[in-house]
């Protein structure tokens, strides 16, 4: 099968979609497929040695700079597609390059599938501080970009539910995203290796690691966990270690030294994705009080290391965390320190056997496996649709050529009723100029 991804996030870029879009590629091509990732330009991007990525020119997208909107290559992107001979493309973003997807499918008479990675409504105040979309308005924002499509891909239930309540009627499937679960599990990565990463962090023997791994915003709610810490310590030694960057981290700087924990609160800044796994067999749990991930790839990877999860509770994250092995979830902020004080008395081995059999579940190959599957039947359905089309095709012409004499009839009549009334107007107005003609005679 020949697929084309239409996306505006992908690497060098780094987010959960790049990452997502990256390993179904990667998976796929193992599978046999050939693979083609439309996106955006990326002066970071290594063009010269990438293999099937189409870049097209883009800018700079309002108030989150380090994403990207395609500018132009409508027409560009279609011919390569044509010289492709794509069978289907699957969108992965909302907007340039998905709405370009769209496009793309409809002049090549192919069926275009979408995933829906996130929930807007966390997002709308980086787009004109929310004056300009509100998180009200995202429903029809989706429900309008969704049409054209015949299909959607649900990386989780709590996506699954709002799409429903967006009232949205296409074909779904909940297909979470997998992760490559060797580039986490590491098992080269030894003892000592994750003891100098400890130490170099400044964490003492006998200290437990707390890891929190993500893009540093305020929908990531790393402040709850920092609200947090007082009551933690008062129970075991932990540090907060903070992997990441983005535009709350000043703020979040300034909670830490408001409640005096600069002490127990480590900034790393950003870390390169080849070095994550480190950090992850690193930490004795992962934790995050994020309410705005559709899937979180995180939990995935941290999961994949053999580390324990500490989490906001959701539907996604109900199914993933289902048995104590593998962490715990809070309802919300105010049990957050109630929850990691009782994870933290809980603390013992890993169950190696449970996690293997979660292993495959999250998997990258699992992963592919069932998006192919829904290609097929999205592809099926598709043509089924276009072979009926074919088949009223002349069945509409004949209604129309049988129909044609009263249609002719209809319209003799019409111009005839058009033919009196322009004659009225033309008689009434010679009658207007004989009048103005004989006025001008008699001054004369």
């Amino acid at each position: 099968m020949r697929i084309g991804l239409f996306t505006d996030s992908y690497y060098p870029q780094i987010s959960g979609v790049a990452t997502s879009i990256h390993t179904l590629a990667l998976e796929l091509e193992k599978s046999g497929h050939e693979v083609f990732i439309f996106t955006t330009t990326d002066p970071r991007a290594d063009v010269d040695h990438e293999h099937n990525i189409i870049r097209l020119q883009s800018i700079p997208f309002v108030s989150l700079a380090e994403r990207k909107i395609v500018l132009k290559g409508v027409f560009a992107a279609y011919l390569i597609a044509k010289d492709y001979h794509l069978d289907i493309i699957h969108t992965q973003t909302e907007f340039g390059m998905g709405i370009l997807g769209k496009m793309v499918a409809a002049q090549l008479r192919i069926p275009v599938i979408h995933t829906l990675h996130t929930k807007y409504e966390d997002y709308v105040y980086y787009i004109a501080r929310g004056h300009l979309i509100r998180p009200s308005m995202v429903k029809y924002v989706i429900r309008n970009f969704l049409r054209g499509t015949e299909a959607i891909i649900c990386p989780s239930e709590m996506v699954l539910e709002t799409v429903n309540n967006y009232g949205v009627d296409l074909p779904k499937r909940v297909i979470p995203t997998g992760i490559e679960i060797d580039r986490f599990k590491r098992e080269d990565i030894t003892p000592q290796q994750t003891a100098d990463l400890r130490e170099s962090l400044g964490l003492k023997a006998g200290e437990i690691m707390l890891l929190s791994l993500s893009r540093i915003a305020a929908e990531k709610n790393i402040q709850a966990v920092i609200q947090a810490l007082p009551d933690i310590l008062a129970e075991f030694p932990v540090k907060l270690v903070v992997v990441g960057h983005g535009p709350y981290a000043e703020r979040l700087k300034s909670l830490v030294a408001e409640l005096d924990l600069e002490e127990f609160v480590i900034f790393t800044g950003r870390v390169e994705n080849e070095q994550t796994a480190y950090y992850y067999k690193a930490a004795d749990f992962f934790i995050s009080a994020s309410t705005s991930e559709t899937q979180g790839l995180t939990y995935l990877e941290a999961m994949a290391a053999g580390t324990r999860v500490l989490a906001a509770k959701n539907p996604y994250l109900s199914s993933l965390i289902n048995d104590l092995e593998f962490g715990r979830l809070f309802e919300g902020d105010d049990d957050l320190a109630e929850v990691t004080i009782a994870a933290l008395r809980d603390l013992h081995p890993i169950d190696t056997d449970k996690f293997e059999q979660k292993l495959y579940e999250i998997s990258a190959e699992n992963f592919a496996k069932q998006v192919y599957l829904f290609y097929l039947d999205t592809i099926i359905q598709y043509d089924q649709l276009k072979t009926l089309e074919a088949e009223r095709f002349p069945m509409k012409m004949e209604d129309t050529i049988r129909q044609m004499p009263i249609t002719v009839k209809r319209s003799l009549k019409r111009e005839q009723i058009r033919a009196k009334y322009f004659a009225r107007k033309a008689s009434k107005l010679a009658k207007n100029l004989q009048s103005y003609v004989k006025i001008d005679k008699d001054k004369e």
